[in-house]
């Protein structure tokens, strides 16, 4: 049963997440030991776990099945569409279902969904990519959840869910010409968004974004307390629990939003480079581990979860420092949350799950393909 247990799981993809859960847990502890913030990320990070580790032991060759996958694409937009009527509104948006003192967030769930279509899409389909009819089908699975999420409004977790199908179309071998083609609908996008469908809130963190020194005191208040809050952490940090932008509740969210800049001023640089170290230590052994996958769909679904964590610690970490507009995008694995939490360990336990018999099916396979190749030139 060890054997069995310690076969299953990666120590790299695991040991990768143990400190970075950590530091997000401490920074909440050092800041909020009375809100009840540090409990309870603890248990969602113990259900997370285990989560990962039981879909670790699944055969999730299932998902190449195009029943179950658009199975999970369709029962994911419904919850969407549900969330629209029913969902619980907070903080201007209805991203939530609210169970008591629980509540989830479908949008993390979708982003998951998301790159199990596309792998799965391009997976058959990549070496015909230059026809524009993949770009237009790929992109209209994206484009119904974009729409879903952008209508709670959820602006952040709607680009994500754009950058994911953006990214694993380049991985697949999309066309400079339409890459182009795809800038312009952008632009389009963004300019009737800005005039018919963006609120009044997010126009004004767009300029804040553009003009950091707006509006000090209102639009501009949160990005500029966090930028205060990295920078006051200098070279070593101001130490664990004297972080006095989060303490005297200058930083606001600390635990979510800008938990990277409540962290970055108890650390310093110092920890914030070990922070983000450990992120690209964790990216690449997905990619890694994805690289002697089965078949393309693995390679393709270890791309999208790649690109996934990339997105939102690019998005995170820059709205933090003011290089990005403020979204309320999560930091993996670090930001309080269980939803997000929940979805990330989750995707873990599928790369997992495929690579138990990747590298053998792969080996399999490439050698199919090579006495192939020499019955076809004899």
């Amino acid at each position: 049963m060890i054997r069995s247990f310690v076969r299953h799981i990666d120590p790299w993809l695991v040991l990768a997440t143990l400190p970075i859960v950590g530091a997000g847990l401490i920074t909440m502890y050092s800041f909020g030991g009375d809100n009840g913030f540090f409990l309870k990320q603890l248990t969602w990070w113990g259900v997370s776990l285990m989560v990962m580790l039981v879909i670790s032991f699944f055969d999730i060759r299932i998902f190449k099945r195009t029943d179950v996958v658009v199975g999970l694409f369709i029962i994911a937009s419904i919850l969407l569409g549900v969330l629209l009527v029913f969902g619980h509104i907070s903080k201007g948006a209805q991203s939530w279902f609210a169970f008591g003192g629980i509540s989830f967030q479908p949008a993390d769930l979708m982003k998951l969904v998301v790159v199990l279509v596309l792998a799965k899409y391009f997976s058959r389909r990549h070496v015909e990519i230059a026809n524009m009819k993949h770009i237009f089908i790929s992109g209209v699975y994206a484009f119904i959840p974009f729409i879903l999420v952008l209508l709670q409004p959820d602006f952040g977790s709607a680009m994500i869910i754009f950058m994911i199908w953006l990214g694993m179309a380049l991985v697949a071998g999309i066309k400079k010409r339409h890459l182009a083609m795809i800038g312009g609908l952008c632009l389009v996008a963004f300019t009737i968004g800005w005039f018919f469908l963006f609120k009044p809130y997010q126009k004004e963190r767009l300029i804040t974004f553009i003009n950091p020194l707006h509006d000090i005191r209102g639009a501009s208040y949160n990005v500029f307390q966090s930028t205060i809050a990295v920078g006051s952490g200098q070279i070593l940090g101001k130490g664990v629990g004297y972080g006095t932008q989060s303490r005297l509740q200058f930083l606001p969210e600390y635990q979510t939003d800008f938990i990277f800049a409540a962290f970055a001023e108890e650390w310093g640089f110092i920890g914030a480079l070990l922070l983000l170290l450990l992120f690209t230590l964790l990216i690449g052994r997905i990619l890694v581990m994805s690289m002697v996958g089965a078949s393309n769909f693995e390679m393709l679904f270890g791309a999208g979860i790649a690109i996934y964590f990339i997105a939102h610690i690019l998005i995170n970490v820059g709205m933090n420092i003011g290089v990005a507009p403020v979204t309320g995008i999560p930091l993996p694995f670090m930001s309080y949350g269980g939803s997000h939490l929940l979805v990330e360990y989750s995707a873990l336990g599928i790369i997992m799950a495929m690579y138990r018999y990747a590298r053998t099916a792969h080996r399999d396979d490439m050698k199919n393909e090579f006495v192939g190749y020499e019955h076809y030139v004899a």
